[in-house]
């Protein structure tokens, strides 16, 4: 048997830390996970749907916890390695509740901090409130170099 999932995604919300009465740091957070665009036509596939996103419930322990409390805020790029967990419990009211998430085992960090805060000030939700990546524009990068100037003594050979 295999239980194995990894997911690539940013943050939803800033994490929430809390600690067990034996003082193990959890922290909980979800990621949203963009799924590749759904074909509504299935007699022809180059038909392109709508985008989905996927929510996912991220469950994690001690000190990756209180890193990832530490060093990620809403809309942070992280992997998530870990396995996917199903429990139940009774409601306050009564009624019986499912959940599935994900335990992980391990949280890597996929932009530095100072990136993030680039990100968060320009990120937005697209007009149907799927996720979208921000664009680049093409021209950055000629911009960034249509000013270098090179001299013999500058290069090696």
């Amino acid at each position: 048997m295999l239980n194995r999932v990894v997911l690539v995604g940013r943050l939803t919300r800033d994490a929430e830390l809390r600690y067990t009465q034996t003082n193990v740091a959890i922290a909980t957070f979800t990621i949203a996970v963009n799924r590749p665009f759904a074909s509504r036509n299935q007699q022809d596939p180059t038909q392109q749907g709508q985008p989905t996103t996927d929510f996912i419930p991220i469950v994690v322990w001690r000190n990756q916890a209180e890193n990832v409390k530490k060093y990620t805020t809403k809309g942070s790029l992280v992997a998530v390695e870990g396995r996917i967990q199903t429990r139940n419990y009774d409601g306050n009211d009564g009624v019986r509740r499912y959940v599935t998430e994900v335990v992980a085992d391990n949280v890597t960090f996929l932009e530095s901090k100072g990136s993030q805060d680039a990100l968060n000030q320009n990120n937005a939700m697209n007009s149907n409130g799927y996720y979208q990546e921000p664009q680049q524009d093409q021209n950055d990068d000629e911009d960034k170099y249509n000013n270098v100037r090179f001299t013999n003594d500058d290069i090696p050979f």
